[in-house]
Order: structure tokens, then sequence, then C-alpha cells
């Protein structure tokens, strides 16, 4: 699978028993459908994010395809306070983080912000989180 932003092949991380698909070109992240729900423990605040999803048909940044489908991905606002805008695959297939994006939507979902997810990404990708 190449990377919707720069065209490069992905890499296949583990990450708490998830795959993560990582570009070591622009540092992006690809989780499949389901895979953000797994990152985050179950909370009030998990919950929250996610019915904080808004598709942002107004945003001015460039629209990436999804990986799988090849289909142009929806802008997706998450947050009510720290808004970040990721992309989501209109047919589900998943959802693509600019690099530093992920961290940002899990801090955001997350009760413990020092939680060892949180931890395992700042390990794995301690150079290209901001």
């Amino acid at each position: 699978m190449n990377c919707p932003v720069c065209n490069q092949p992905l890499i296949i991380l583990e990450l708490n028993r998830i795959e993560v698909d990582y570009c070591t070109n622009c540092h992006g992240i690809w989780l499949d459908e389901g895979e953000l729900e797994l990152l985050l423990q179950n909370s009030d605040e998990k919950n929250k994010l996610f019915n904080s999803f808004l598709i942002d048909n107004k945003s001015k940044e460039k629209s990436v395809k999804c990986p799988i489908c090849f289909k142009k991905m929806d802008k997706i606002i998450c947050g009510d306070k720290n808004k970040v805008t990721i992309d989501k695959c209109r047919r589900q297939h998943g959802l693509w983080f600019n690099k530093g994006e992920l961290i940002s939507v899990i801090e955001m979902g997350s009760l413990d912000k020092h939680d060892k997810i949180i931890k395992l990404l700042r390990e794995m990708f301690s150079y290209n989180l901001s």
C-alpha cells in the first residue's frame, strides 16, 4: 500500500497488537477502520471524541485518496476545543493522519494523557510527532 500524500510505500509497524501503516517519507499514519477505536481505551472521552467528528466541506487542505479504494477521502474535523483535521475514507476503509495528528487525536480521546499508547507513539515516532 502506498502513502496517499507522497505515494511512497507504507511500512507496517505493530502498536499494541494493532498494525499501523506508516510513511517514512512524510510521517503520515494510516489506520484501518476500527483501529482508532482499539487504540483508544473505553472512556466517555472516546465517545465524546467520536461524536465530535464532522465532515468539513470547506476545508482548504489538499484532498487525498484512500490507499485502498483510491477514492477521494472526506476531511473530518475532530474535537471540540483543539480541533484536528484528518482524512476519512468515504467507504469506511480507514483514517489517514498527517504528521503529528494521530497523537493529538489520541490525547483528545483518552482520559490519561500519559497512557501506554501515547508513550508507545512517542517512542516509535519520537522525532516525527510534531
